[in-house]
């Protein structure tokens, strides 16, 4: 158990390439924490750093209050997991697990009870005297997770560990790894580019881009209140739309126009837009799929008419992919609330009509990109 210190943490490499920049965070002991962002943001090679795998350029490092930028990986007790899950091949589950607690010269007996202990956690005790290579792949993560925690390490370090499985097995072990961290006692960092799994298992999640910390929060505040263009498309699936707007304000009200037409915001919106002394301006508006509902053609409030291009039947919902204001827009619709002519979907080239609730669009800076509230 330990809590972790990251102050103005830097990587650069040989060839003069920055590829962490500035990264500040502190995390609480038994805290779950994801780093998420597309490939060559810097996730890995942040964790990387924690490990001791990489040397740190600047900045320092502290696990307990200890400065650890110069201490051998072998002596921060964290244990790490890969993608690739780096088991010996000559070994059985048994013995891989128990390896590390026989270099430490562990009693047989207590080695005995931690590697059963972790099986029975892991769901894996059948296995204990097969090779790797007997094992499917969701098997072998278990064993390479199992190997990990027989260590009790204070930090357990995750490198995308779900990424070699298929669909099925990933959403079977995100349940696992839930379950895990409410049975050891270890403050977890997890790396993924999947953000369903940074929203599912984290309890803040760290995003990342180019090297560069973008928004830190709980999963629902990164949803809810993304900080910028950068996030709000990167958290959500399918990913929130945007249109080029223009952010008004007449007589001390203020609306936004979207392809010529006007959308008044709420009170509660109005007094957020004053409060942080919101200017006019050129923005991208941002709203989700599931945030976007039809309206009939013949409604008298402010909507963006639009073609239908594709139909998706998901079974509950229906994913519209529609052509309005020049591009394509997602609508994420339930079969429920449609009438029955749509519950088997739209034809294509239908005309629709949609609206979206003021006070779930989302403002950006057209410069910035920055949410302007």
């Amino acid at each position: 158990m330990a809590s972790l210190s990251l102050k103005n943490i830097k990587k650069v490499y040989d060839n003069k390439v920055t590829a962490v920049d500035d990264f500040n965070l502190e995390i609480a002991d038994k805290e779950f924490i994801v780093f998420v962002g597309p490939s060559g943001c810097g996730k890995s090679t942040t964790l990387r750093m924690v490990a001791g795998l990489e040397e740190i350029s600047g900045g320092e490092l502290y696990i307990d209050g200890k400065l650890m930028n110069d201490v051998a990986p072998k002596d921060r007790d964290i244990a790490m997991v890969f993608q690739n899950y780096a088991l010996y091949p000559h070994m059985s589950v048994y013995e891989n697990m128990a390896f590390a607690l026989k270099l430490r010269k562990t009693p047989k007996k207590e080695i005995d009870q931690k590697v059963r202990e972790a099986a029975e956690i892991l769901g894996i005790t059948e296995y204990l005297n097969r090779k790797p290579k007997a094992l499917s792949g969701g098997q072998r993560q278990r064993v390479a997770i199992g190997r990990a925690i027989v260590r009790e390490p204070k930090v357990m370090l995750m490198d995308e560990p779900l990424s070699n499985l298929d669909a099925k097995l990933r959403n079977e072990m995100r349940a696992e790894i839930i379950k895990l961290r409410h049975r050891i006692n270890t403050t977890f960092i997890y790396v993924t580019h999947d953000q369903t799994e940074a929203m599912t298992l984290g309890d803040r999640i760290v995003i990342m881009k180019d090297g560069f910390i973008q928004q830190i929060g709980t999963p629902q505040e990164v949803f809810d209140h993304p900080a910028n263009l950068f996030v709000a498309g990167f958290i959500g699936s399918p990913q929130m739309n945007f249109f080029d707007a223009e952010l008004r304000k007449d007589n001390g009200r203020y609306s936004v126009v979207v392809n010529g037409v006007e959308i008044p915001f709420t009170a509660e919106k109005q007094a957020e837009f004053e409060a942080n002394h919101v200017e006019p301006q050129p923005v991208r508006l941002g709203i989700r799929p599931e945030h976007i509902s039809l309206c009939s053609r013949d409604t008298a409030e402010p909507h963006i008419k639009a073609k239908v291009d594709v139909s998706e039947m998901m079974g509950s919902s229906i994913h519209l992919h529609v052509t309005a204001c020049d591009r394509d827009v997602v609508l994420v619709l339930q079969t429920v609330d449609l009438p029955a002519e749509h519950r088997k979907g739209f034809e294509y080239g239908e005309e629709v009509n949609f609206t979206f609730n003021p006070n779930l669009m989302h403002l950006f800076g057209a410069e910035s990109g920055k949410n302007l509230i």
